[in-house]
């Protein structure tokens, strides 16, 4: 089973002292591509470092909505071209926790939607109870190449993304005993899927309440292929053909 890990935070805190093991830990359990997220301008050279030591990370650069305040265009034209840059995000908006004023997080998501057209750049969109004006932003730019990251919404949502030709991606949250996703999961088509874990968050089950790792998709394929009634290794693939040739083909 080879894996593409498509949402993970590696360059956080959370891993500071076994950062080395945890990803050899990875590469063990068959995950054998990471795009590490940036979410500010610290985030996002730290991912490109990592990137750059580690041939089997990727790197994707932009400003959280929770970080709209610091948002620098000037930054992410610097760093959007870097060769290990692939994608992004993450970007969007966020009204669960509204840190920052929500006229402020549309600006800089629209700003960001932008500069991803401009350079040919997938979107990896984080939408939390903001799914309309996600989606407005979205459509007035005339977005195109686009994943709802941890997708949250319900089927008739998840049916607004597909239509428009966009991907979902699954995390450790659809294994959850009080998950609402299954249906999502079993109408989502198998060549629309990611897989990720959003590292260190979201453990999936039986992992949940402790630090998560990319070494824990396994269970979120094998649940995905439970819902589907596919094999395990046929999801596996399937993402990892789904996020190769989004990510890293133009």
């Amino acid at each position: 089973m080879r894996i593409f890990e498509t949402h993970a935070h590696i360059n956080s805190d959370d891993y500071k002292t076994d950062r080395a093991a945890m990803l050899q830990q990875c590469t063990q359990a068959g995950v054998e591509r990471i795009l590490d997220i940036g979410t500010d301008e610290p985030t996002s050279r730290a991912a490109i470092a990592l990137a750059e030591k580690y041939p089997f990370i990727y790197a994707a650069v932009g400003y959280h909505p929770h970080d709209a305040e610091t948002y620098n265009e000037a930054v992410i034209r610097e760093l959007i071209t870097h060769p290990e840059v692939i994608a992004l995000g993450e970007v969007g908006l966020d009204y669960y926790r509204s840190l920052t004023p929500k006229k402020l997080q549309q600006d800089v998501f629209a700003a960001q939607v932008n500069l991803a057209a401009e350079y040919r750049k997938p979107l990896i969109i984080h939408d939390r109870e903001a799914h309309q004006d996600c989606m407005d932003i979205l459509d007035a730019q005339n977005a195109k190449k686009v994943v709802y990251h941890c997708f949250s919404g319900d089927v008739a949502y998840a049916q607004d993304v597909l239509e428009k030709g966009w991907f979902i991606s699954f995390t450790g949250i659809i294994t959850y005993k009080n998950s609402t996703l299954t249906d999502v999961v079993r109408m989502v088509p198998t060549d629309r899927f990611f897989v990720e874990t959003d590292s260190p968050y979201l453990s999936p089950v039986p992992h949940r309440g402790k630090r998560n790792s990319p070494a824990y998709l396994r269970h979120i394929i094998e649940k995905i292929a439970e819902i589907k009634h596919l094999p395990p290794n046929a999801i596996a693939e399937m993402a990892w053909e789904n996020a190769s040739n989004f990510f890293l083909k133009s």
